[in-house]
């Protein structure tokens, strides 16, 4: 029972363009609770919390904020009410100060006008005490900052801002174990202070440790909410799905022929700090995994081999010969795709429909005197729809409105339309609900069985173990380690992350 009610939502609907993305939605947030917020990908949590926020107004419903009703013209309307959101792509100034972050907007001035950074700096460093964090300067750059004190940089802004209130949408997606520790201590100091979280994650075990109650959303309508203490990871699972949901993926581990040869091989590929002398052999049809600790140089590595970065040195052979892999456009015509860690910033065209980037790398098949044929490109896009079972009104539809899971698909289609050889997948299922994240297993390993080789990228250790033949372990841009499936698990493989395994052999 909750004692006091900070915030009721009551009946809220929202629609856009052939989208019912909200529909008569209504619970209640306590004072001092951890409130956490779960559903399959286009469920509606992301427009629940930019109604919360100020960013949209509900088409229906009510919201009541201490009992009273309240609409939110604008985020600053909702922020001077005590709401602040914290959204997965962090949104500072990287060039600016922390303290400058903090209170951006609303620059503390003197008698005389001027900005006044010693008593913005005396607030901030308040803030940040707080939180219990030690280790940010009001005066260092966004830049030179971690993520996990980027968050706590948010954190400290909204706690400046006098939040009740604080939504923080998958806060732990970048982030190490250790720094989520550290988030979950500042989350816990927040509650005995009587801020209320509202909490996005597609983490259970995650959502089990922090929550005091969870509330699940399916298709734009309230399910139900449930103690924390009251239910099970699988209960939830099943509430979200809308189906009993214990189906575990299991893939057959592929085992390297002697005679085999290798569809990509790499030669000691060095790039700046990043990566140092890195070599291995991948073949057609099997999965290897590159995992490690955030900043090891897993992404760079695979953006240097599609050709988005220059190497320094090193040799990469494609199909037994040696390529230079200078662009992007070099690597595609030779059968290489890449599945971007940053969908949205770095892999769609969001303003643009779905047959759009499903078929923008496969223009020049479809085109005749420099025109697109038009009704092959709308049947090869409704086709991967089909086969990818993308959830959208249609293929015209702008990807920016298609849940997380249906665009990281629509990405995945545009290079299966290509027939990759290799194709490099970097965190494929980020930010992805678990029904999405299954059906993606399922596009991976169905593409191994094709034949394609498949360089996987993933800070999840569950599934780097379900998804992986063979593991490599970045550590500081070097190969730290390799394992097979077989002889892998958790802990060996943070061991080698972490530098233990060859300070224990040192030993």
């Amino acid at each position: 029972m909750i004692e006091y009610v900070l915030l009721k939502i009551d009946g809220i609907s929202k629609s856009f363009p052939g989208v019912k993305a909200l529909d008569h939605v209504a619970f209640e947030v306590g004072k001092g609770e951890v409130h956490a917020v779960v559903g399959e990908n286009g469920a509606g949590k992301s427009t629940l919390m930019n109604i919360l926020s100020g960013v949209y107004a509900p088409d229906t419903g009510i919201l009541c904020l201490d009992e009273k009703e309240i609409h939110f013209k604008d985020p600053r309307h909702a922020q001077e009410n005590g709401i602040a959101m914290i959204h997965q792509e962090l949104s500072l100034a990287n060039h600016l100060s922390v303290m400058e972050n903090i209170f951006l907007g609303r620059l503390k001035r003197n008698k005389l006008g001027l900005v006044d950074y010693k008593q913005m700096y005396k607030m901030c460093r308040n803030e940040l005490e707080c939180l219990g964090v030690n280790d940010i300067e009001p005066d260092m750059l966004i830049k030179d900052l971690s993520v996990s004190q980027m968050q706590m940089v948010e954190i400290a802004k909204a706690l400046s801002l006098n939040a009740r209130l604080i939504i923080m949408d998958e806060p732990t997606s970048s982030i190490t174990k250790k720094e989520t520790e550290m988030l979950f201590a500042a989350i816990r100091s927040l509650k005995q202070r009587g801020v209320s979280i509202l909490y996005i994650s597609h983490r259970m075990e995650e959502i089990f440790e922090i929550a005091d109650n969870i509330t699940v959303l399916r298709d734009g309508t309230y399910i139900k909410t449930l103690k924390s203490i009251d239910t099970t990871p699988k209960e939830i699972v099943s509430l979200m799905v809308g189906r009993e949901f214990n189906r575990a993926f299991n893939r057959e581990v592929r085992k390297v022929r002697e005679d085999e040869k290798p569809v990509l091989e790499v030669k000691g590929l060095s790039y700046g700090k990043k990566v140092k002398d890195v070599s291995f052999k991948l073949y057609p049809g099997e999965i290897l995994a590159l995992t490690g600790l955030v900043g090891a140089g897993r992404s760079e590595v695979v953006q240097t081999l599609f050709g988005v970065t220059r190497k320094d040195k090193g040799q990469i052979i494609f199909n037994g010969k040696e390529i230079e892999a200078r662009t992007p456009t070099e690597t595609i015509g030779l059968g290489m795709g890449l599945v971007p860690e940053g969908r949205k910033t770095q892999g769609l065209f969001l303003k643009m429909k779905v047959r759009d980037n499903i078929t923008i790398t496969n223009l020049p098949q479809i085109c005749s005197m420099q025109f697109i044929r038009k009704t092959e490109e709308i049947k090869k896009a409704e086709d991967y729809v089909a086969r990818l079972r993308i959830k959208t009104p249609g293929i015209e539809q702008q990807v920016q409105y298609l849940s997380g899971g249906n665009q990281q698909k629509t990405i995945i289609a545009r290079w299966l339309l290509n027939s990759p050889k290799v194709l490099f997948l970097d965190e494929p299922t980020h930010g992805v609900d678990v029904g999405a994240k299954s059906e993606i297993y399922e596009i991976i390993n169905s593409l191994a069985n094709e034949g394609v080789g498949i360089v996987l990228i993933s800070s999840e250790l569950p599934e780097v173990l379900t998804l992986a033949d063979r593991i490599l372990v970045m550590q500081n841009g070097r190969i730290a380690g390799e394992l097979s499936r077989e002889n892998a698990n958790q802990e060996i493989i943070m061991e080698y992350a972490t530098n233990q395994m060859n300070k224990g052999m040192e030993q």
